[in-house]
């Protein structure tokens, strides 16, 4: 399958294969975040579109254009910067591409997973990007008032993840009593009952080396 991004003239994106891991996980205690292997594969789906500058932003409270305001970095080109396209306290990023997907798939887009940041949050949308005929815009909402937020040149602004768009209507979802599959049953059980082992021996016995502060199974 390929994905290709038409660039409109002058822009020149910086996109990555999104990477799995996160200033916050680093600084658990010995990297403990990583452990979770879940979570690592959701952070590195899809690609990532960096900020190509630094800046602040702060949202005044209002819902008007003026109550966004965006700063750039000294010697930054403010052409790149995000602006405030629709008011409500949202602050918007141009994505100068046209990204086209084979027929029948969309671009879910949104922030990195895993990857909060305080005062502002990034909305997300899935584009018909096997046929529309416009660009999108990355779009974050604040969530407090005078509080700047900054980006730095080279963090992700976007998260991009190729879905196919009939997959969700082919699902159907259903409920069985975990008992209807005595084998399925068992493996629980047994992964249940373990797990339950484990958690209690942690409270009687502080972990002797950092490997044993993680049951390893999954």
């Amino acid at each position: 399958m390929d994905l290709i991004c038409y660039l409109s003239p002058g822009w020149a994106p910086t996109i990555r294969p999104a990477s799995a891991t996160r200033d916050w996980m680093d600084r658990t205690k010995l990297a403990f975040a990583y452990r979770c292997l879940p979570l690592n594969i959701a952070n590195a789906r899809g690609w990532e579109i960096l900020a190509p500058v630094s800046f602040d932003a702060i949202w005044h409270g209002g819902a008007g254009l003026g109550d966004v305001q965006v700063r750039v970095a000294p010697g930054a080109d403010p052409k790149y910067a995000p602006f405030s396209a629709f008011g409500e306290g949202v602050l918007t990023f141009h994505i100068h591409g046209l990204f086209r997907t084979p027929p029948g798939w969309n671009l879910w887009v949104g922030g990195s997973p895993s990857s909060p940041k305080d005062s502002i949050y990034p909305l997300t949308g899935v584009i018909d990007t096997d046929c529309s005929p416009y660009t999108y815009t990355m779009n974050w909402r604040f969530t407090r008032a005078n509080h700047a937020v900054h980006f730095g040149a080279g963090e992700p602004i976007c998260f991009l993840l190729p879905v196919q768009r009939t997959v969700l209507e082919q699902v159907a979802p259903w409920f069985l009593p975990l008992a209807s599959e005595s084998q399925r049953a068992a493996h629980y059980a047994a992964w249940n009952q373990s797990r339950l082992a484990w958690l209690e021996k942690r409270k009687r016995e502080r972990p002797r080396k950092p490997v044993d502060q993680c049951q390893k199974r999954y």
